[in-house]
């Protein structure tokens, strides 16, 4: 939406469309750019200088790849995926392999996320729309020494693009394929000398592109809404404020999970995969209070705001962030795709966060930066998980699990950068973390039966509180080599921490809500970064080998005292994970790029004891299995890349072209067996724009999965009344549609 940005960098390489000026016809327009300023080192540097993984997606290259949610990165991005679990709004993210499955709320995840440097802890509270961004930066390998949080996979941080010193305003329309139509718009600039404002929204409505497959009904139309208002003030001429005031609603249809295979329910999904069905139990419409034919929806609303305070003191820059953030969930999934309703959930989730962190940072010398930090978090969650499975607990129940959690985090961090000489830099950070999470009022009810759990120790049906106190120390060191301008060298040792936590499911023993203890990954990496061909070749890469301590893992548990089976999240005690990444963006003409990423990863357990859940329940007593060497269950292969092309027409004019393709390798759920083993896809979209070359206004036509790939994100099964429903996660089918881009 800027005039002087649409920047995507895989890493080595930084691709960006750009306005230009009037010239020769003649002259070819570039097409790229070879610098863009990034902060995931807390200060503006040249990605090509950060001795950190990391990948940055600039606004508008946003918009051309159709990204409307943080989801949509993991086409983009090397060795990140997204998965929402079962479909549902609760997303898992996991870099280099580092993830955790989980669907319910309560649960920290392994990558942290960031808006506008305030964190969202909560993984469901990140699916809002995703709009005036000045870029993306997603950092791989744990983090904590420069941030609030501390996690074990990475970080994704979103900048949103900042009030202008002069009048600026634009506005996206974009129409495509089953009538969705995406707005995106701003006004910015100055109202005083010292005070600018930017006012921002965007909207997003239809693209129905599933079917019900008894009725066939359309199911998947979008309503969605973001604002977000900005306003920055000089308050003297060392201090600046910053208040960011935004929110977002999603009246959105959920995702209609498919059968992929047949079964005595029918056959598998055909008519390009998009296929579904849903419903419900007569007692789990009447416990939540809708049709037993209702489509999966979602109903959710979340509004924050931020106070940023930054002051030049001297030698010492002085940085306050304070926050209030909170989300409003009502979400209902059908996850058997059957119209009997055998697992229909239903969320209605209450999710507060506030949150204060103190920065300093400053230099000496011209060789020693430093970066130090206090935060402070709390957290309150009180949700309620209702659901009708049939096979936990028979026909006619409808089953309501309420639970509600606090979590206070304390943290400490310093980061520091020293040069010994002109070539070598010695990097070295720590932090210290204590925090308190206390899970309550946790129960399972049946309608018509009451309390069916925690005889002992309750109180009116519910659990007395469970707690989980933790505290610990982190940190990273790692050095720099800088032989040349256009070469930096890098190795380091870094140790992430990611929270313990509750397995907060439906459950009828105590045992399931045994808090499970955090993780450690000591990670060691060692990296380039090269320009050479006087800046038309950039050429990075990274390998990685992370030591896994208490990896947590979705498993299960055998209580001998009352012989029940017990699904939980347990900690494995030893596992692994290596891989390599190389990026290389080549510019063989000013006005052609081309960009090409390739990501690897593997990874096993190295030392754990299970639960054989079948062989238990035959014996009536704990059966053990090993499962080192047991793969982790992520794709090993990712590939990304992208061509791309500008040239001018006739006096005034330009047309661009641009392709991007990805692969994401089969993805094994050991835990589930090769029956739902997700097969590998390719993706692959193009576009082509034209306008004048002053870029007051753009046209686009483009297509996205242009060659109408089946892919699933995910599988599972169901056990449902006369058999087993297998059931898929689908992926968006081919897509096309224009759009109208204007700009003053």
């Amino acid at each position: 939406m800027k005039n002087l940005m649409s920047c995507t960098a895989l890493v080595s390489g930084i691709f960006c469309n750009f306005a230009f000026a009037q010239s020769d016809a003649q002259t070819a327009l570039p097409a790229t750019r070879d610098v863009i300023t990034v902060t995931a080192l807390r200060r503006e540097q040249s990605p090509q200088d950060v001795s950190v993984a990391l990948t940055v997606l600039g606004g508008d290259t946003l918009i051309d790849l159709g990204v409307g949610t943080l989801n949509g990165l993991e086409n983009f991005t090397p060795n990140l995926e997204i998965e929402s679990q079962f479909g549902g709004g609760q997303p898992s993210y996991s870099i280099r392999g580092v993830g955790f499955r989980d669907y319910a709320t309560l649960n920290a995840p392994t990558v942290g996320i960031y808006v506008d440097d305030i964190a969202f802890p909560v993984p469901v509270m990140t699916q809002g729309v995703l709009f005036d961004v000045d870029r993306v930066e997603v950092l791989r390998g744990p983090q904590g020494t420069l941030y609030g949080r501390n996690t074990t996979g990475g970080a994704i941080k979103v900048i949103s693009a900042r009030p202008t010193d002069a009048f600026r305003a634009g506005l996206v329309v974009e129409g495509g394929r089953f009538g969705r139509v995406d707005t995106e718009g701003f006004i910015s600039g100055p109202v005083s000398d010292a005070v600018r404002i930017r006012l921002s929204g965007a909207s997003a409505h239809g693209g129905g592109w599933q079917t019900n497959r008894e009725t066939g009904e359309e199911i998947g139309d979008a309503k969605k809404y973001a604002l977000r208002g900005l306003i920055e003030a000089d308050l003297a001429d060392n201090i600046e404020a910053l208040i960011n005031i935004h929110g977002f609603v999603d009246d959105s249809d959920g995702l209609g999970l498919q059968l992929f295979n047949p079964s005595v329910f029918g056959p598998a999904a055909h008519a390009g995969r998009r296929e579904t069905s849903f419903g419900s139990s007569d007692e789990f419409a009447t416990l939540v209070g809708f049709d037993a034919g209702q489509r999966p929806f979602r109903n959710n609303e979340g509004w924050g705001a931020s106070l940023t305070l930054g002051a030049a003191l001297g030698d010492v820059d002085l940085t306050y962030i304070g926050s209030f953030e909170t989300l409003n969930r009502k979400e209902f999934n059908d996850w058997d795709a059957l119209t009997i309703g055998a697992a229909g959930v239903f969320f209605q989730s209450s999710v507060d966060v506030m949150s204060h962190e103190l920065r300093f940072s400053g230099e000496a010398a011209n060789r020693f930066r430093w970066v130090g930090g206090l935060y402070y978090a709390d957290e309150d969650l009180n949700e309620i998980y209702q659901s009708d499975f049939v096979a936990s607990f028979g026909p006619g129940f409808a089953v309501t699990t309420p639970y509600k959690q606090d979590v206070r985090t304390l943290a400490a961090y310093l980061h520091t950068d020293f040069d010994i000489t002109d070539m070598i830099t010695i990097v070295a950070g720590v932090r210290y973390e204590d925090e308190e999470r206390r899970l309550r009022d946790l129960g399972t009810f049946a309608t018509g039966f009451g309390a069916l759990n925690f005889a002992n120790g309750t109180v009116d049906g519910t659990l007395e509180s469970r707690d989980l106190n933790s505290d610990n120390v982190s940190g990273k060191i790692g050095v720099n080599i800088k032989p040349a301008k256009d070469i930096l060298l890098y190795a380091s040792y870094s140790r992430g921490i990611k929270s313990g936590g509750f397995t907060a499911y439906n459950t009828l023993n105590p045992r399931a809500v045994d808090p499970f203890t955090p993780e450690k990954l000591n990670a060691y990496e060692a990296g380039f970064k090269t320009q050479f061909a006087d800046g038309a070749v950039t050429m990075n890469g990274a390998v990685f080998y992370y030591d896994y301590k208490d990896q947590q893992v979705q498993s299960a548990i055998f209580d001998a005292g009352t012989g029940a089976i017990v699904g939980r999240i347990v900690n494995a005690p030893e596992s692994e994970i290596y891989g390599a990444e190389v990026e290389i963006t080549y510019r063989p003409a000013p006005w052609l790029t081309i960009g090409q990423s390739l990501g690897y990863k593997s990874g096993e357990f190295k030392t754990f004891t299970d639960l054989d859940t079948a062989a238990t329940a035959i014996a009536a007593t704990a059966v053990s299995v090993d499962r080192a060497g047991q793969d982790l269950g992520f794709p090993n292969f990712g590939y990304q890349g992208f061509i791309a092309a500008q040239t001018p027409v006739a006096q005034t004019w330009r047309l661009g072209g641009r392709v991007d393709y990805s692969y994401r390798g089969e993805l094994a759920l050991p835990l589930l067996g090769p029956d739902y083993l997700v097969e590998d896809y390719w993706l692959a979209n193009a576009q082509l724009t034209f306008g004048p070359r002053d870029d007051r206004w753009e046209i686009a036509l483009w297509g996205r999965n242009i060659f109408n790939a089946d892919f699933d994100e995910t599988r599972n099964f169901f056990i449902a009344p006369g058999g087993v429903a297998d059931v898929a996660a689908p992926g968006l089918p081919a897509t096309y549609g224009a759009r109208l881009s204007v700009r003053y």
